[in-house]
């Protein structure tokens, strides 16, 4: 569906299939999170056993139809109905720290800006040193 959001001509891939082949060799790793179809809780920690939303009652995976010809519907303990997409931040920090040229980016503010007492960027100002002094200079971190 997203790929027809987008403007025609666009690399993104048609199946979620074709999506993890590109994602998995780059070392970004995933983790499939169920979710409720309201979005009312996500099915993990203390809801990993739950096979029902506790706030809203809807079930967690997919029903289908009776071969008979009823609408009345069973539960499959099957496909859920909703998956998040989760990307652990860790990989991400190490792939943007891997490369040489980003690294160097990253830590720009520590190592290379001008620090003479004028107000150029964010972190000049009084409530971010109060933050560096807080949580530290080291100039790896990054502030999301």
């Amino acid at each position: 569906m997203l790929k027809d959001m987008l403007p025609e001509g666009n690399n993104l891939p048609n199946r979620n299939y074709e999506g993890k082949k590109i994602l998995c060799p780059m070392g970004m790793e995933y983790k499939n999170i169920h979710a409720c179809p309201n979005d009312c809780i996500l099915y993990r920690k203390d809801f990993e056993l739950l096979k029902s939303c506790q706030r809203c009652g809807l079930s967690r995976y997919k029903l289908k139809q009776k071969h008979d010809d009823t609408t009345e519907e069973i539960e499959k303990h099957g496909p859920p109905m909703r998956v998040m997409w989760y990307f652990p931040i860790i990989p991400r920090m190490k792939r943007l720290f891997a490369n040489p040229n980003d690294a160097k980016n990253l830590r720009w503010h520590a190592d290379e800006r001008k620090c003479d007492g004028m107000y150029r960027y964010p972190d000049d100002s009084i409530h971010w040193k109060k933050f560096d002094d807080e949580f530290g200079k080291e100039s790896r971190n990054i502030r999301l």
